[in-house]
This record gives structure tokens, sequence and C-alpha cells, in this order.
């Protein structure tokens, strides 16, 4: 018979070594959420590749605009606590987002106008029902989700946190400015 100096609980905590390493950091969660509503998520880009270039300076003026949003969303709300849900927010609604403009034909130079509401990029209902926009949500919303919710994130001392969270939000904010500035020249 042996002796056992420590109990074992299966509880495995960051504190191990080396997963603190293996853990993903906030910030690049962020980059990667907001990359993935900025490109993935957005059927401006796409329909500008697939007709050979036309419209892909309006179309990459809105992806820089999509990615500074969600970033500096993410990075508002990019807290140990809130982020994953904040995360899974912002990648549906940009499915969402997708479905709309893709089954109504929206062009990317609409956003520039000032009497555009975000309710005139969401699907209708009865696009609800059809199986492009359950598809995109399926495609451009719940794989991410599904991966962010198993990936695990480093867990920060609160003081950098903070930095993290601040610094990313300057930096999405000037990207969000970059995209809309380019928009608004080449309306």
């Amino acid at each position: 018979m042996s002796l056992k100096l420590f109990r074992s609980t299966g509880y495995h905590s960051i504190l191990t070594p080396g997963e603190a390493r293996l853990a993903l950091h906030p910030g690049w969660a962020v980059a990667m959420a907001a990359g993935w509503v900025g490109l993935a998520c957005n059927v401006w880009f796409w329909q500008a590749l697939a007709s050979g270039g036309r419209d892909l300076l309006p179309a990459t003026g809105a992806a820089l605009a999509l990615s500074g949003a969600a970033g500096f969303a993410l990075s508002l709300l990019g807290w140990r606590r809130t982020f994953k849900t904040a995360a899974t927010v912002v990648l549906l609604l940009g499915a969402l987002l997708a479905g709309g403009v893709l089954t109504q034909d929206i062009p990317a130079r609409l956003l520039v106008d000032p009497t555009l509401r975000l309710s005139t990029l969401m699907p209708t209902w009865a696009s609800l029902f059809q199986w492009q926009v359950p598809t995109l949500l399926a495609l451009l919303g719940g794989v991410p989700v599904i991966y962010l919710w198993n990936v695990q994130l480093r867990r920060l001392p609160g003081s950098d946190q903070f930095r993290t969270n601040l610094a990313g939000m300057v930096a999405w904010a000037l990207v969000f400015t970059c995209g809309f500035a380019a928009l608004y020249a080449l309306a």
C-alpha cells in the first residue's frame, strides 16, 4: 500500500506549467473574431472578388469598417467573463447581416448614406425561412462560435487585461475610421 501525499481532484488550473503558453491571448481572439466578421461575413467583398475586382475598394472599406466595429465592441467587452458571450453575439450578428445583404442585394456604397438604418441591412422575415439565411447563420456564425467556446483563453492579470482592452479599442477605432474614410472618399 502506497502513501499518497497529494490528492488529485482532476481539476487542472491555469497555473500548470505550459498551459499559459498554450492558451490563446485575448487580443488574438478579438483579432480573429473581428477578422472573421470583416472578411468572411462581408458579402460585398466576396461579390467584388467574384466580379473580377469591380467595386473592390468600397468592399475593402466595408471590410475595414466592419472589422473595426466588431473589434472595438469585443475589446470593450473583452473581459474574462464577458468575452465569449459578446463574441457569440457579434459573430451571429455579422452572419445575420451577411444574410440580409445577400438576400436583399444591398450595395456597399449604401453604407455611407446618412439615412441608412441597421434594420435595412437585416434580412426580412420571409428570407429567414429560405435556405440562404439559415445556411449563412450556421456556417458564418455557428462554426466560429463552436470553435470559440472550445478554445481556452489566457487569463491575464487585471491591469494587463485593462491595457490590452484599451489598446485594442484604440487600434480597432482607427481601423473603423480608416474604413469609413475609404467609403466616404469613394462615395
